[in-house]
């Protein structure tokens, strides 16, 4: 863990850890699980909040024994040698605020596509909902804020933008992300070992397609 790093509680059975980047927090999410004597531990964008069993731990031995756990020197970061290419059908029915983002930043449906297909992002986290993925990395020509109210319900397989990331809807539900496309990629497997194709430190590159 970085110095200055700060522990918070944050409910009688949870910590939360600062952390300076999503890349840190999934290590130390990893090596704090690694330990065995946490109930969950989660790794966010900028902290880890780790739940551990109050009635049978102190919370001041629990502070203690994660400084000790972060005090180790950190692990350099493993970086996935592969790319998963993502198929975006960008606008039309699958992006329905697709044209209202180019009037907005003033630019083509060329450019937007540009600006958003073709580079290699990171799955910065999973959340919100079952198998969302934040994958961070956007260009900033692309900020755009969050819808003012959000839709009640999103296709699986949309692909939206704000606030400096990619939302990736793994599932169907309700958002509020900005929406420029879709995507056919298998995000959901119910039969698989691991029903959610992404995980936090993936590298991803969305690839500009006609039709799904």
């Amino acid at each position: 863990m970085s110095p200055g790093n700060k522990i918070h509680a944050c409910g009688d059975d949870l910590i939360s850890i600062d952390v300076s980047s999503p890349a840190e927090a999934q290590m130390l999410a990893e090596r704090l699980r690694a330990t065995g004597d946490w109930i969950e531990v989660v790794g966010g964008i900028d902290t880890v909040v780790l739940q551990f069993d109050a009635a049978l731990q102190d919370p001041d031995l629990v502070v203690r024994k994660v400084h000790e756990t972060t005090s180790q020197d950190e692990p350099v970061a493993a970086i996935s040698p592969d790319v998963v290419e993502i198929p975006v059908c960008y606008g039309g029915e699958f992006g329905p605020d697709f044209d209202a983002v180019c009037a907005m930043l003033k630019i083509s449906a060329e450019e937007l596509i540009a600006l958003h297909a073709g580079h290699d992002y990171t799955v910065d986290m999973l959340g919100f909902t079952p198998g969302f993925a934040y994958i961070g990395g956007l260009d900033d020509r692309l900020g755009v804020p969050r819808l003012r109210e959000p839709r009640v319900s999103i296709a699986a397989g949309s692909v939206g933008i704000a606030d400096g990331r990619t939302g990736l809807y793994a599932l169907p539900g309700p958002g509020g992300w900005v929406l420029i496309g879709r995507t056919s990629y298998p995000l959901f497997d119910a039969t698989a070992d691991h029903p959610f194709a992404l995980k936090a430190g993936m590298r991803v590159r969305f690839v500009a397609v006609q039709e799904l």
